[in-house]
């Protein structure tokens, strides 16, 4: 509980002992001796003014800025009326169990923020450098690329890096909600916002604190409240009609009865009865507190949701479309088979190494790992990058193509003695030299662990399509495929079919059903982005991913979607409890307050008991093992 809760609890503790003295006074008939008439509203003012004084200011505050109509304004309203016809423990037991709700609710908010405000911890205080054989402590905003910084044991990391010294296990649960420690030694990419366990590290920093990854999450979650869901939106706008429909509905309670029945007194009392029930708290603060508990259970497993517009899409998520590289797979490509055809297997891996020399992709990485020698870059020139399609080079003089088959047909390098010779299942890289085919070099990836319970757990919590996009050649992805019982499978595309292939899928769904496409947030960015939700794998320290993605997943474990489906089920599920239940409670005792039925206590309970009530229901979401 913090400072400003702590007060509030002290007021209200000071209201109830005098609230039960005066209770206990005026049923003793104490009271009923009082000399002065104006004495019993000034005793009863006391404890009213200290348990409601900052709901009465408030209220005036936004009178004097046009904006009137709130609760703090119906229940000001609410109890003046009480004093007006002499209910003055009515009054102040109103004001003092709203302000016991209102406690409850702030701390309930608190709560179900824990597992944000954690994440929100990881942001880093200070960086070490050392100057002069010392170690210096700088803010992290102040180093720059390229300086060697220092993180001692028990140090959370402040900067993204590569380790050039030192070796230790690495705490990544506030970014991935693992709690196994990952191995860092020289060479090793670390993130900020880690905390670094029993050894020294020396890490070479490669960004600048604002584009560092500790950076861009606490943005992600610091905006997540901006993203609102739908029913969150409609709730908003029901409120601001809300609340002054039932203001002068009870004005008119009040005024029209008394023009024909006369007794205002009785009225007016009932009138201020209906103010009290028709307060708008379960439901204002019910909903996006159900909303926020969702994202905050969703960031216990490392899973950062943009808004709770996105949680609210993934409840209604019906098809799911997924890269294969990176995300059914492990990415970690491997050659395994080298086919010659007019070249030696050596030389083709020599030459294919070096066309590959500048390149970052994964499948060059591999070539350059299964040729296992230094590159030399003089004998490489005029090298072209083809998108989706390969390499254009020059190795030795000799003019070098190296690519897929659409490369090779656009070409027209016959490739056909490949075809059925292969033993091997992967992606085929094929290398011409001056125009005839030298050779293919087959790679391989493997499937990722738990990739077919991922889906078939999707599948049985009624995802009813799951389609997978490459471009990978289409034996591979059969195969693949296969193994995981993907529905459809689209092979050899490019990033530009990715994304008409999405839209396409788009455009066959029905009604509020949503498309959920999943990639690694780096080269599937415009996919990302055109998908109802986009959902980034493995993409911690990835620019792309924070950016283009709806949902970030932390780590690259694909069981995190389906659980993430039931977060947001149970989440929705939970708001819609709240907003029938709230309006059905107050829908029956506004009728009965109208009716005289109802009391003012009846009314407490139809306000305070009903946001409370709601207030817990929307904490289940924080009490759930998902897995």
């Amino acid at each position: 509980m913090n400072k400003k809760q702590k007060k509030v609890l002290t007021r209200i503790i000071i209201a109830f002992v005098l609230f039960v003295i005066l209770f206990i006074l005026e049923h003793g008939g104490v009271l009923e001796g009082v000399p002065h008439p104006l004495l019993m509203p000034i005793i009863f003012l006391i404890p009213y003014l200290i348990i409601g004084y900052d709901i009465i200011l408030k209220a005036a505050r936004n009178i004097r800025n046009g904006q009137i109509f709130d609760e703090n304004f119906l229940m000001m309203i609410a109890t003046f009326g009480a004093f007006a016809v002499a209910e003055y423990l009515e009054a102040v037991g109103v004001m003092l169990f709203y302000q016991v709700g209102e406690l409850f609710q702030s701390y309930a908010v608190g709560k179900s923020r824990q597992s944000i405000s954690e994440m929100m911890d990881i942001c880093p205080e200070y960086a070490n450098i050392e100057e002069n054989g010392e170690l210096i402590q700088v803010d992290p905003d102040e180093v720059e690329i390229g300086t060697i910084i220092v993180v001692k044991p028990g140090e959370r990391i402040p900067l993204d890096g590569i380790v050039v010294e030192g070796e230790s296990l690495v705490d990544t649960s506030a970014l991935t909600g693992e709690s196994v420690p990952r191995r860092a030694a020289n060479g090793s990419e670390i993130h900020s916002g880690c905390v670094n366990g029993g050894g020294t590290l020396k890490v070479q920093v490669t960004s600048t604190f604002e584009n560092s990854t500790v950076a861009r999450i606490l943005e992600l979650v610091e905006n997540a409240s901006s993203h609102k869901a739908k029913v969150e939106n409609f709730i908003t706008r029901f409120a601001r009609y809300y609340t002054p429909v039932v203001t002068i509905g009870a004005v008119l309670l009040a005024v029209i009865p008394t023009l024909f029945l006369g007794d205002f007194t009785v009225w007016l009392q009932r009138a201020c009865i209906f103010l009290v029930i028709s307060c708008p708290c379960a439901l204002v603060i019910s909903v996006p507190m159900g909303f926020f508990g969702g994202i905050g259970a969703a960031s216990k497993y490392g899973i950062l949701v943009k808004g709770s517009n996105y949680l609210e899409a993934m409840s209604e998520m019906t098809t799911i479309v997924m890269d294969k590289t990176g995300t059914l797979t492990k990415g970690e490509f491997k050659v395994v088979e080298v086919y010659s055809a007019s070249l030696s297997k050596d030389e083709i891996l020599d030459i294919a190494a070096h066309a590959e020399g500048y390149s970052n992709h994964p499948i060059a990485a591999s070539i350059r790992e299964a040729y296992a020698q230094s590159i030399s870059v003089e004998r490489v020139r005029d090298t072209e990058e083809i998108a989706g399609h390969g390499i254009h080079t020059f190795v030795d003089g000799r003019e070098v193509w190296l690519g897929n088959e659409k490369l090779m047909n656009e070409k027209g390098i016959d490739y056909s003695l490949v075809t059925g010779t292969l033993k091997s299942i992967g992606t085929v890289v094929f290398l011409a030299c001056e125009g005839k085919l030298a050779g293919a070099i087959v790679i391989a990836d493997s499937i990722k662990e738990g990739a077919a319970q991922a889906i078939g757990r999707m599948k049985q919590l009624g995802v009813k399509k799951c389609v997978m996009l490459t471009g990978d050649n289409k034996a591979t992805a059969v195969a693949v495929a296969k193994e995981l019982q993907i529905d459809e499978v689209c092979a050899e595309l490019l990033p530009q079919d990715k994304v008409s292939k999405v839209e396409e899928l788009l455009n066959a769904k029905a009604g509020k059903e949503k498309l959920a496409f999943v990639g690694d947030g780096i080269n599937d960015a415009p996919v990302l982005t055109r998908a109802d939700i986009g959902i980034a794998m493995g993409s911690m320290g990835a620019d792309a991913a924070i950016e283009a993605a709806d949902i970030v997943l932390m780590d690259d474990d694909i069981q995190k979607i389906s659980t993430l489906v039931n977060i947001s089920r149970k989440t929705v599920r939970i708001v819609k409890q709240n907003i029938v239940f709230a309006l059905g409670v107050k829908l029956i005792v506004l009728i009965l307050g109208a009716l005289g039925i109802a009391n003012m206590w009846a009314a407490v309970f139809a306000d305070v008991g009903v946001s409370v009530l709601a207030i817990l229901n929307s904490m289940r979401t924080l009490g759930t093992d998902y897995k």
